[in-house]
């Protein structure tokens, strides 16, 4: 007959249990733990990059951001305020030169400029109407100076016989000063005439060049208004790609406003921007390489803004290859600015530990572990480091991101 197994023995075989689960979940944890930490303290030689220190040449540079834009743009602006009747193209079309893009409403500015057309016909008219006018008045007036020349010679004479007959008792002294008098009066009225003949000439002529200049600034109005009248029936000033078109029919469209944009996309520039505070660094002519992808294009900064905004200063960058099959429009793109020259320094290849001069802590390999190293580094370019002191040639620096083994002092190397 079975017998009931008493409380207390069945407590003390489920507290082994209990021990002995507890027992095995500690031992998995340490277990875990100690691998954990042995896989943390080694490392594989094929998942870190090495870098040998040598001694040579560093192109120092500031890094900056790049836009790739094309080399060429100009922008259609309308000439006068109107209404888009058609559009004859769209964005992304290849245009020549010539070719129409969009019709604007010309009605009001046909209908001013052929009023122009016949009031410069009239000016004209008036123009010549007024050197006719001139020339038959100077013509009558110089005729009547000839005439009154003629007068006054017939009064010399007249002078002259008065003395003669006074001289031989057959005239009177009276009749001789009436006969002078008289010939005087009409040489200070011809002479008064004549004055007066060079001035109404000079007035004359006066008159007609201001018509005249009048004339040749409405000429210049009216051009002006054929300009205005051709832009406004907007064509392709050039060879280019259409990149943007304002293709809403019907749409007012206010003078000055964009209409289209033509972009010359089989050449290309960089716009660069980089912080104010490397604004010293930064000129025109300074040699630049740009990054896209794993290619690099060199070039030179053409340009540089004068003031900085929001922090950050814009540049153009001319490139020698501008129409690598690399560019395109709005791409982004890294650009190194060079500025200055260091010879025989010690370098290493630049890698994401770097972020400026300064202190850092870097693995060296020592045999077949690495050791941590204090390392003062200072300028770079887009490949290279200088290393200012804690290294020397010939030693292998880890240059790829070591950041999980921060708290490391050492490691060991596994193949």
């Amino acid at each position: 007959m079975d017998r009931k197994i008493p409380k207390e023995v069945l407590r003390k075989e489920r507290n082994i249990k209990f021990i002995k689960l507890g027992a095995v979940i500690l031992a998995s944890v340490i277990a875990i733990a100690v691998v954990i930490s042995l896989l943390r303290e080694s490392i594989n030689l094929k998942n870190i990059q090495l870098s040998t220190i040598d001694t040579g040449t560093i192109e120092v540079s500031v890094s900056a951001s790049g836009k790739v834009v094309p080399a060429f743009e100009e922008t259609i602006i309308a000439p006068i305020e109107s209404r888009i009747v058609e559009v004859y193209k769209k964005a992304g079309d290849s245009v020549d030169v010539g070719t129409p893009l969009v019709k604007l409403d010309l009605q009001s500015i046909e209908t001013d400029y052929r009023k122009m057309l016949d009031e410069l016909q009239m000016r004209q008219y008036r123009l010549e109407q007024q050197r006719i006018k001139n020339n038959n008045t100077l013509s009558n007036t110089e005729m009547q100076l000839k005439v009154n020349d003629m007068q006054i010679d017939k009064m010399q004479v007249e002078v002259r016989n008065e003395r003669y007959l006074d001289s031989i008792g057959a005239g009177t002294t009276d009749k001789v000063r009436e006969t002078e008098l008289s010939y005087n009066v009409a040489k200070l009225e011809q002479e008064q005439a004549r004055k007066k003949f060079e001035n109404d000439k000079q007035v004359a002529g006066s008159e007609l060049r201001v018509q005249e200049l009048e004339l040749e600034i409405f000429r210049k109005t009216l051009a002006e208004t054929k300009r205005i009248l051709d832009d406004a029936q907007i064509r392709s000033p050039r060879k280019a790609i259409l990149t943007y078109i304002n293709n809403q029919v019907g749409t007012r469209v206010p003078q000055g406003t964009q209409v289209a944009i033509l972009s010359d996309l089989s050449h290309f520039k960089i716009d660069g921007e980089i912080a104010d505070s490397y604004g010293d660094r930064i000129s025109t002519g300074n040699k630049v390489v740009v990054r896209i992808g794993s290619e690099e294009l060199t070039g030179v900064v053409s340009n540089v803004t004068p003031l900085s905004k929001n922090g950050v200063i814009q540049f153009s960058v001319q490139l020698e290859d501008d129409s690598h099959s690399r560019l395109r429009s709005g791409l982004k793109t890294d650009v190194y600015v060079m500025n200055a020259v260091k010879d025989d320094v010690m370098r290493i290849a630049n890698g994401p530990y770097y972020s400026g001069p300064g202190t850092y802590e870097l693995f060296m390999m020592n045999g077949n572990s690495l050791e941590r190293r204090k390392v003062q580094l200072g300028e770079s370019n887009y490949e290279f480091v200088e290393v200012m002191s804690g290294l020397k040639p010939g030693d292998r620096v880890v240059v790829s991101d070591m950041s999980q083994y921060r708290n490391k002092s050492k490691l060991k190397m596994k193949n």
